[in-house]
């Protein structure tokens, strides 16, 4: 049961729009109190569904995966993968957090020096122009560097370690943040959702 209501809904905001990914528990509380309604890709068209709705819908439409189930003692309800909130319209913040996981993402796991891929745990991130030289932690001076390449650099200029950049880092274009943290499954379960251009910004190389 934990496991099913851990899997990933898609929250679009009154305009459909995507906006978030929440837990499916989560979703099932917004559906209870009737904040969100379960949209759902049916006869080639997309059907909304109150909680009451789609729980009769989940008797006559089981589905075939274990995965796709929601037990309870009185019934099963088929997991919803996509909801509409019921007043929320408006879009997420446009400002791309500079953390670690969103500098490996623009980056590419590529270590910025040597242009080798690594896995995240092999990565480091590297100040550029270094803080002792009055470098700040800002996305034009900070990139993804591997463990050897950092220690070469160390404390100096890449041309002072005789080291180069393979590209000059910089702030990224605005995309959502769901972009960052999809799998292959939820891409193409939510395809309807994501392949407008508006929400398939490239972040700057």
């Amino acid at each position: 049961m934990d496991a099913v209501l851990d899997q990933p809904v898609l929250v679009l905001n009154r305009l459909w729009q995507a906006v978030n990914i929440i837990g499916a528990r989560r979703a099932f509380a917004l559906l209870a109190r009737s904040h969100a309604s379960v949209v759902h890709h049916h006869d080639d068209d997309f059907r909304v569904f109150s909680l009451m709705d789609w729980m009769d819908f989940s008797q006559s439409n089981p589905p075939m995966a274990e995965m796709d189930i929601v037990r309870t003692p009185r019934t099963t309800i088929r997991l919803p993968r996509v909801i509409l909130l019921t007043y929320f319209d408006r879009l997420p913040c446009k400002e791309l957090k500079l953390t670690r996981n969103n500098v490996f993402e623009r980056d590419k796991n590529h270590c910025q020096y040597c242009g080798k891929t690594f896995t995240r745990e092999e990565l480091n991130l590297d100040h550029v122009i270094p803080r002792d030289h009055g470098g700040k932690t800002t996305w034009e001076n900070i990139v993804c560097s591997c463990i050897p390449c950092n220690s070469r650099k160390a404390n100096r200029l890449p041309h002072e370690a005789h080291m180069r950049l393979i590209r000059k880092p910089v702030r990224p274009k605005w995309r959502p943040v769901i972009s960052l943290v999809l799998g292959n499954q939820e891409r193409e379960r939510w395809k309807d959702f994501l392949d407008l251009a508006y929400w398939n910004v490239e972040l700057d190389e």
